[in-house]
């Protein structure tokens, strides 16, 4: 049986996909264990991230939870201090080169979500069969 042009680049565009996000969640978790309390530290005034700190002590799932809590409210600032959930000075004084490892994350765990439902939809509708 003879693999299609098309189903080669299914399963690899796949495989480069679910590749990346097994190392995003690498990362995540190793910023997870290596500077958790950093963070915290530096976000003390933010009701959501005090709302979200028990799952630190909930194992690699809670931290990671964490971990994209805290990108989701330095990706997205604005919207957390429209609502009132995070203070606009500790996101100012969060460390930068910490920030932009966390927002690359987290926009980098959307893109490559992003492109799992683009490589499905292109399969369903027939482009790549």
């Amino acid at each position: 049986m003879a693999i299609s042009t098309s189903d080669k680049i299914f399963v690899t565009l796949g495989l480069l996909n679910f590749g990346g996000i097994f190392i995003m969640i690498g990362i995540s978790l190793h910023l997870a264990y290596t500077k958790m309390e950093y963070m915290l530290g530096h976000l003390k005034n933010c009701s959501v991230i005090k709302t979200l700190t028990p799952l630190n002590e909930r194992g690699p799932w809670g931290k990671f939870l964490l971990v994209g809590g805290i990108s989701g409210a330095l990706t997205f600032p604005n919207l957390y201090i429209k609502h009132g959930t995070v203070h606009a000075d500790d996101i100012k004084n969060f460390p930068a080169g910490l920030k932009r490892k966390l927002i690359t994350t987290y926009w980098t765990f959307i893109i490559l979500l992003m492109g799992m439902f683009v490589l499905l939809f292109l399969r369903k509708s027939g482009i790549l069969k």
